[in-house]
């Protein structure tokens, strides 16, 4: 217990202080996979080409297949005029959708569950050969980032 002063207040304690909480590596590259996984799985395109747009790293949204899509042809930027560009002539969203799921379910599920089964085990096996002294030498740099 803190000891008291002359006129009856208790003494000032030192607060315990607290690091800032560093960025998890290992965490953003899970979620990256897993969110990778279900784009895959939902939308036929992985998650960098779903964002941009882009097929074989030329600007296609709209124009790659029915079955493909991509966010600038669901919000309408696409090449094609209209809204959802190639699925919709004839084939809305929902049945898209539905069929990749169909077509995908297997693999996306497997993402889904395993990645980050396979992160976690991974991490227990290799902390203290790998990880540790990596992060060490993170902190040493002054980065705020931890494996």
């Amino acid at each position: 217990m803190a000891r008291s002063r002359k006129n009856g207040r208790f003494a000032k304690t030192t607060r315990r202080r607290r690091s800032k909480p560093k960025t998890n590596l290992t965490n953003i590259a899970v979620s990256a996979l897993v969110a990778n996984s279900v784009t895959q799985g939902l939308f036929n395109a992985n998650i960098i080409d779903f964002f941009t747009g882009r097929t074989d790293g030329v600007y296609k949204a709209g124009a790659d297949g029915s079955w493909r899509m991509t966010l600038p042809e669901l919000v309408g930027y696409s090449s094609r005029q209209g809204f959802g560009g190639t699925y919709g002539a004839g084939i809305d969203f929902q049945s898209a959708l539905m069929k990749n799921l169909k077509d995908n379910w297997l693999p996306m599920a497997a993402g889904v569950i395993l990645i980050p089964v396979v992160a976690k085990t991974a991490t227990k096996l290799i902390r203290k050969p790998v990880i540790l002294p990596a992060n060490r030498m993170l902190k040493s740099v002054g980065m705020d980032v931890k494996l």
